[in-house]
């Protein structure tokens, strides 16, 4: 399912990142890859804070469509 549709609080594993190869060497550069841990903190109209490896980002809601747990 796709990181929008993700509880907050709770852990899930990045199975897949779609996209074009631009939008995933960003998130790449950003520490969001496959079969990394992450949370949502916060939900706004979609858009996402997330945190993963410790750090909290931000992500609106195309991107987080794209995120794959």
């Amino acid at each position: 399912m796709p990181l929008t549709f993700a509880q907050m609080s709770k852990e899930y594993v990045i199975v897949k990142i779609t996209g074009q190869d631009k939008i995933r060497t960003h998130l790449r550069n950003l520490g969001i890859m496959e079969n990394e841990t992450v949370s949502v903190v916060q939900s706004i109209r979609g858009n996402l804070i997330v945190e993963i490896k410790g750090v909290r980002i931000a992500l609106d809601k195309s991107l987080a469509n794209r995120i794959m747990v």
